[in-house]
C-alpha cells in the first residue's frame, strides 16, 4: 500500500509573517527554498573565513561598482527566499530597503559549501537557474574547487566550468578583473 504524503508549501509572505510573530527562535537561521523552510547548517570557521576572503577580494577589486551582500535574503519568487553566502548586486541608492534583491538585481551569486554540497548542487543551483541568475559560483571547500555556472536555460546552466587553486577566473560582467582561485581558499 502506498501512502501519499501531502506537504504544505509556504509563500514568502507566510514565511515573513512567521518571523514577525516569533515562530522562529531568535538565534535560529532558516531560509525558504521552494516553499519549504530549511534550517541552515551552522557556519564553520573555514566557511566563514572563505566568505570573509571573498568579501575582501571583491571589495578591493570592485569598490563602489556593486553592492556586496553577505548572507542576506534574496527573493527569487513567491516560494523562495534563500540566503546565499555572497551576492554582487546592482547598486541602488536605497540599498534594497524597499524590497529584497531579486534575480534581475544579481550580477553574481556565490555559495560556499562543505556539509551542504549535495543540497546546494541538487536543489539550490537548479533553483538559481530557473530564476535566471546569470552566474553562480559554488565554492567547494571539500575539494578546493570553484564550480562556475553560467547562462541559464530551461535544461540547466549551459556552461559549467571547474576551477582549481592553480587557475584564474573572472566575473562575466567584469571581465577586466581576474581572481586567483588560491586567494579564495
Amino acid at each position: 500500500m502506498s501512502i501519499q504524503v501531502l506537504k504544505r508549501r509556504f509563500t514568502v509572505e507566510d514565511y515573513q509573517k512567521m518571523g514577525e510573530v516569533g515562530v522562529f527562535k531568535v538565534d535560529e537561521n532558516n531560509e525558504l527554498v521552494a516553499g519549504e523552510i530549511i534550517k541552515m547548517s551552522p557556519i564553520g570557521k573555514r566557511h566563514a573565513a572563505c566568505v570573509r576572503r571573498l568579501d575582501y577580494l571583491l571589495n578591493r577589486q570592485l569598490g563602489d561598482r556593486v553592492i556586496i551582500d553577505t548572507q542576506n535574503p534574496i527573493q527569487l519568487n513567491n516560494l523562495s527566499q534563500p540566503q546565499p553566502d555572497l551576492v554582487l548586486l546592482q547598486p541602488r541608492p536605497d540599498f534594497y530597503e524597499e524590497r529584497h534583491p531579486q534575480p534581475s538585481d544579481i550580477l553574481l551569486l556565490i555559495e560556499v559549501s562543505d556539509t551542504t554540497i549535495d543540497f546546494d548542487q541538487q536543489v539550490k543551483i537548479p533553483l538559481y537557474c530557473q530564476s535566471e541568475i546569470q552566474e553562480v559560483w559554488l565554492i567547494d571547500l571539500n575539494q578546493n574547487i570553484v564550480r562556475v555556472y553560467r547562462t541559464p536555460t530551461t535544461n540547466g546552466y549551459q556552461s559549467i566550468q571547474f576551477f582549481t587553486v592553480e587557475q584564474t577566473l573572472t566575473i562575466s560582467v567584469f571581465p577586466e578583473f581576474n581572481f586567483n582561485v588560491n586567494q579564495i581558499f
